[in-house]
């Protein structure tokens, strides 16, 4: 990488490119749609965060309507009593406003952690 080189970007990009799949309509190669999905999967996936919080039972349901995730999110029970742990995806660019609103709810432990892929 340019940093293990001790190299620095200078000047404006000299080149910008995107990548395009091509396919015929009537007759897509093999692993053409497993090859899609797995693209589509990374693309959904820079999307997203995965948010994990603690928070007290009484307080979950307003939580939630913070975190409501793809489906819904998975609350589990945690050893202290009347606590549960929440975790549900939630857009990348409103991660740091709903977890100041967790925060107000009473809600700790919230932790913000990167996805590298997801089918949804």
């Amino acid at each position: 990488t340019l940093r293990q080189a001790d190299l620095a970007v200078f000047g404006d990009p000299i080149l910008s490119s995107e990548a395009v799949l091509i396919t015929r309509d009537v007759e897509k190669p093999a692993g053409y749609e497993v090859f899609k999905r797995r693209i589509d999967s990374v693309l959904v996936a820079r999307s997203y965060v995965m948010m994990d919080y603690d928070i007290r039972v009484e307080n979950v349901e307003q939580a939630v309507e913070l975190t409501p995730g793809i489906e819904s999110p998975t609350v589990s029970p945690l050893h202290r009593e009347g606590w549960v742990a929440v975790r549900s995806m939630v857009p990348r660019d409103a991660a740091q406003k709903i977890m100041d609103g967790l925060y107000e709810l009473g809600a700790r432990g919230i932790l913000v952690t990167d996805i590298l892929a997801c089918r949804v």
